[in-house]
């Protein structure tokens, strides 16, 4: 079904034996403590476990015969990154995949599409994804006849950018015998046009295409597993937390690790409850594979995406007054599931975008959290379109806020679109959050945002896009610091996963998880950091990347 990928993109420095002491030296070193306080140093000596022996100042007497030395030469190193949610088999298969996410107009879109099918005769199906409507400046959703302009002999399968839609040709609802007579399931909704489907289906009702796409053979998977990893390890991500793992996503994994070539840290949440039972069993997975990979959680699926106005609002869009989004589980399935995962002690992460997602979400913890004793640690992912009146309630009722600041910039024009002036006060309301005293978990959504966290730290402290617009930050209030955003992307976010007790910090006895980058994050410009790149990323105390003429 998927071309094949070119081997030499997968090529990774996988470890050698233990080293009996290694010493990283000279380096304007930057960590968070376990309270989040600042910790500079200037040597790193790591132990033949792959753990943080000994942070280093300049009047420290270094080991004498290391087994291994590098000098730094003065650049900074910092913890490994963690992306608080991510996909990572989403990641991997818009790498062999035609991907839409930089096309500017509809025009330039079907002309790749055209381009991606006369490459690609062998190819039953089109299938890709990062189509943006919004971004396009089209005013509607595309259709079918658009599609079929392009590719009309073939099926097209095309996800929204943000995993929330499909765009379908003729061909596709053919295949899939869709037709005028077709019923949306709940929490899904197919868009008309003329009393057809005109192509575009929404949320739940996405399934009715998908069910017909042929599925990824075993091998593909984890080709694709393996281009997402490097990619990972190429932009700095030493952890993820994988929200949404099938268990065929886990076993490419667990072939990985087999193996040896699992490299990064994968904290997985089920894609449902019964993929986290049929992987985790009576409870969350130990840690596999030296602390590589584990399964800790579900991930519930509340609410849709602003962009395809799936999100479930308290008021109707400002754009569509007659629609304010769908739920996707009723208060009575939510609660079901929540205590289904929670009583066999797996955490649950609920996916909720729109003001009235994050409401119903606050009230389902409320009504378990005193029948459900012990440390939860409830998420909320994306927490994006909050009313202010709910935000203290996260500090309330513990629960974490994963957010992903690259949302802000790349929304902030269909956001006010979607909301109106009103309601943005508790729209990607980082400050709000911190001054509450909620933790907040910083990650990507990757694919649906590159996951390169550098224009994610960027974003968080300064709230302007890639050209530095608008001037001063869309909402600025609403900044956070660096120390705020690396502890996001670092301490917090593995505090996130219930891993805190072993990354997240360089602090002696935690993993060596680390970056050497050629500047410090905690001084440069916004426009410096979203330029970052790391020279090196190192986990357990091994190099698995390192940038061409570095």
């Amino acid at each position: 079904m998927i071309r094949a990928a070119l081997c030499a993109s997968l090529a990774l420095l996988f470890a050698a034996p233990a080293h009996a002491d290694t010493l990283i030296d000279n380096v304007n070193g930057i960590t968070l403590d376990k309270d989040g306080k600042l910790v500079r140093f200037t040597g790193l000596v790591i132990d033949k476990d792959g753990k943080v022996a000994k942070l280093l100042d300049r009047k420290d007497k270094r080991p004498e015969r290391p087994d291994f030395k590098e000098d730094a030469k003065g650049k900074t190193l910092i913890p490994g990154l963690i992306d608080a949610h991510g996909h990572v088999m989403g990641l991997g298969f818009s790498l062999m995949t035609l991907d839409l996410s930089e096309t500017k107009s509809l025009d330039e879109a079907l002309a790749a599409i055209r381009r991606y099918a006369a490459d690609n005769p062998e190819l039953p199906w089109i299938i890709g994804r990062g189509w943006n409507q919004e971004a396009w400046g089209l005013g509607r959703f595309p259709n079918a006849a658009d599609l079929d302009a392009a590719v009309p002999d073939r099926p097209v399968w095309l996800e929204r950018v943000d995993g929330h839609a499909g765009w379908a040709n003729s061909a596709a609802m053919r295949a899939a015998r869709v037709t005028a007579a077709s019923k949306a399931p709940e929490g899904g909704r197919i868009e008309m046009a003329n009393g057809q489907p005109s192509g575009v289906f929404v949320d739940a009702a996405t399934n009715l295409i998908a069910a017909a796409v042929p599925k990824p053979l075993a091998r593909d998977r984890d080709r694709a597993f393996l281009l997402a990893q490097q990619k990972l390890l190429e932009q700095g991500i030493t952890t993820i937390a994988d929200m949404g793992t099938t268990i065929d996503d886990w076993q490419s994994y667990r072939r990985a690790g087999d193996k040896h070539q699992l490299a990064i840290r994968i904290i997985s949440y089920g894609h449902d409850v019964d993929n986290m039972a049929l992987i985790g069993g009576p409870g969350p997975t130990p840690w596999l594979y030296d602390d590589k990979l584990r399964m800790v959680g579900v991930k519930l699926y509340l609410d849709g995406a602003l962009g395809s106005r799936g999100a479930w609002l308290k008021a109707p869009y400002a754009d569509a007054p007659g629609q304010k989004g769908l739920p996707l589980l009723t208060p009575a399935q939510l609660r079901n599931k929540m205590v289904r995962a929670s009583m066999d002690g797996f955490q649950v992460a609920i996916h909720a975008i729109g003001d009235a997602a994050n409401a119903e979400a606050l009230d389902a913890i409320t009504d378990l959290n005193a029948d459900l004793p012990g440390e939860r640690r409830w998420r909320i992912e994306h927490a994006q379109i909050v009313d202010p009146i709910d935000i203290p309630r996260f500090k309330q009722l513990g629960v974490v806020a994963s957010m992903q600041p690259i949302h802000q910039p790349s929304d902030r024009l269909m956001a006010e679109a979607r909301l109106g002036p009103e309601r943005l006060k508790g729209a990607y309301a980082w400050r709000s959050m911190e001054t509450a005293g909620v933790r907040l978990a910083f990650g990507s959504d990757v694919p649906v945002e590159s996951a390169n966290p550098f224009p994610g730290i960027a974003a968080a402290i300064s709230r302007t896009d890639a050209q530095g617009q608008p001037f001063g930050g869309w909402h600025p209030e609403e900044t956070v610091s660096r120390e705020t955003a690396l502890d996001g992307f670092t301490r917090s976010a593995a505090f996130a996963g219930f891993a805190e007790d072993r990354i997240g910090t360089l602090m002696p006895g935690m993993r060596a998880d680390f970056l050497i980058l050629d500047a410090d994050p905690l001084l440069a410009s916004p426009s410096e950091i979203r330029g970052m790149a790391p020279r090196e990323t190192w986990i357990g105390g091994y190099r698995y990347y390192k940038r061409k003429g570095s």
